[in-house]
């Protein structure tokens, strides 16, 4: 199990909590399957479905949020609202007005809740007290701000703050390729985006392409700056860093997977070696980029 998408925070390191006490703040927000008349559900689930809400290995934290979404389209309820107001116009001799129509696509909506099909997602969340990691495995702000909203609910006094670099990604990025010289354990592989910063934001993508140098730093001499870029960190780790400072695309390279535990018996066993080495390797890599960024800008 590694996650493939990094919405990265901070926390104090170490950051002070037990399992236990999480237990407790997590519970009163542990998932409710959506009711006949509710559109979504969320809350925690047990990571291992053991009924623990709250998964620990090594001081490690692995916490999952499950969410129920009812599928009701807009074109649905306007489709049988539409059908129902003709109806009322042919029982009453006039068209409904604004008001009784809000009203009867209110009616329609609670109708056709009950019958509608739920899709179910789940959103990893690992937390490394001992150097102040909080990551979030989704691919957009907005999946991890439903996380975190839900996080600093159930924590009381959550110590949760964004990681602030002291460069920008997009400077780093751009100069790297500019000087054609990856960060001391990190090489560049073969994805990237340049775009212009002018008023048409051109863009160039390279994908699976080698990088030529010349070619890439004639796209930055004309303006243009690099706001995706493939990496790999110490031969273990492959990702693409955005200008935004999230990383998507992880994936363990060969000399990770060949060093997962083979010997485990069941599926709790490959789940606690695949946590142990996706932890360790993770925050190490952390890190290691925060420091290529040129550090944490310290705290105002």
């Amino acid at each position: 199990m590694w996650f493939k998408n990094l919405q990265i925070y901070r926390l104090p390191a170490p950051w002070a909590i037990t399992a236990e006490q999480l237990e407790t703040d997590l519970a009163p927000h542990a998932f409710q399957p959506c009711s006949s008349l509710d559109m979504q559900s969320q809350g925690w689930v047990s990571p291992r479905e053991n009924g623990e809400l709250v998964y620990t290995l090594n001081k490690q934290i692995m916490l999952l949020l499950g969410t129920e979404k009812k599928l009701l389209p807009t074109t649905v309820i306007n489709q049988v609202t539409k059908i129902k107001a003709a109806e009322i116009e042919e029982q009453q001799g006039f068209k409904p007005g604004r008001k009784q129509m809000k009203e009867l696509k209110e009616d329609v909506t609670d109708e056709l809740l009950p019958r509608a099909f739920s899709i179910w997602r789940q959103t990893w969340v690992w937390i490394d007290p001992v150097n102040g990691w909080l990551v979030v495995d989704a691919g957009s702000p907005a999946k991890a701000d439903e996380v975190i909203k839900l996080l600093i609910k159930s924590v009381d006094k959550l110590p949760l703050d964004t990681l602030h670099v002291v460069q920008s990604p997009v400077a780093a990025m751009t100069e790297w390729l500019l000087a054609d010289e990856a960060p001391s354990g990190f090489t560049v592989d073969q994805d990237t985006e340049l775009r212009s910063t002018g008023e048409g934001k051109a863009t160039v993508r390279y994908v699976r392409h080698t990088l030529e140098a010349e070619d890439v730093q004639r796209h930055i001499t004309a303006g243009k700056q690099c706001t995706r870029l493939a990496m790999s960190w110490s031969d273990k780790i492959s990702f693409v860093l955005t200008e935004s400072l999230t990383i998507k695309r992880v994936a363990p390279l060969d000399v990770l997977k060949e060093s997962t535990d083979s010997t485990a018996q069941n599926d709790d066993e490959r789940f606690d070696s695949d946590v142990m080495l996706m932890t360790g390797e993770l925050s190490r890599m952390l890190g290691d980029l925060v420091q290529a960024l040129g550090g944490e800008q310290p705290k105002k």
